[in-house]
């Protein structure tokens, strides 16, 4: 992967990219990089544009986090994907790392999120509490490392820090992940949680795709794990 980003795929409606742990989805106060307005700058340089680039971002990833992010390149494909990731029509795909393997190694999660937003956190609670809402993953085991289990896991609601909290909930904060209980950070302030692709109804095309985006192959666990399970190419199903 570049030094922020890589392209997954491209077409004349969306462009899908890698996003690398550490770099912000959209600007914020701190004015550092974001996916946002690298992708433009690629576009404005590949296609030899004489303005900005039109870019519009229908859903975010955690800073720490690293993975599939797709935007559009037409507001008509930026609102049908909005409408999209609202309705839950699009099937998002993680991997996590953790030190404990889950009991059981495969599972669904039903949480209700309480978020912080001082703290910018989310704690999971097994009961309705006031103010929370309502979270819900899908989980699978799916190999084990010498000191660390990969964990598949799907969201079935859109919430903040929803893994994240989840997971830990159950005893298993992801690697690097000291804001949600892992002892330790890792050497580069990431967290190993990787949104790892994405199956939907193209907005334009109307076929279904999926994409794939492989983790860090730099990072020594990452790189197990994509070998294990090779990233495929992007592809209509």
């Amino acid at each position: 992967m570049a030094a922020n980003f890589e392209v997954v795929y491209e077409d004349n409606h969306l462009l899908a990219v890698n996003k690398a742990s550490g770099i912000l989805s959209q600007g914020d106060k701190t004015g550092d990089d974001s996916i946002l307005e690298l992708a433009k700058a690629y576009l404005v340089k590949k296609y030899d544009k004489s303005g900005e680039a039109y870019l519009g971002l229908p859903h975010r990833l955690d800073r720490p986090t690293s993975g599939l992010i797709i935007l559009a390149k037409t507001s008509k494909a930026l609102s049908r994907l909005n409408k999209m990731f609202q309705d839950h029509e699009v099937q998002k795909t993680y991997w996590a790392v953790v030190k404990d393997k889950p009991n059981p190694p495969n599972g669904h999660l039903r949480h209700y999120l309480v978020r912080d937003n001082q703290k910018n956190k989310s704690t999971a609670f097994d009961k309705e509490m006031p103010g929370g809402k309502l979270a819900e993953l899908d989980y699978q085991t799916l190999y084990s490392l010498d000191n660390y289990h990969l964990l598949e896991v799907k969201p079935k609601t859109g919430r903040h820090h929803q893994i994240r909290s989840q997971l830990a909930k159950i005893g298993c904060p992801i690697k690097g992940d000291l804001k949600y209980g892992f002892p330790r950070s890792n050497h580069d302030a990431s967290i190993h949680l990787h949104a790892r692709s994405a199956e939907f109804i193209h907005p334009v095309k109307k076929e279904k795709m999926r994409i794939t985006a492989p983790a860090n192959s730099k990072d020594p666990i990452w790189k197990v794990c994509n070998k294990a399970f090779p990233a495929k190419a992007s592809e209509f199903l």
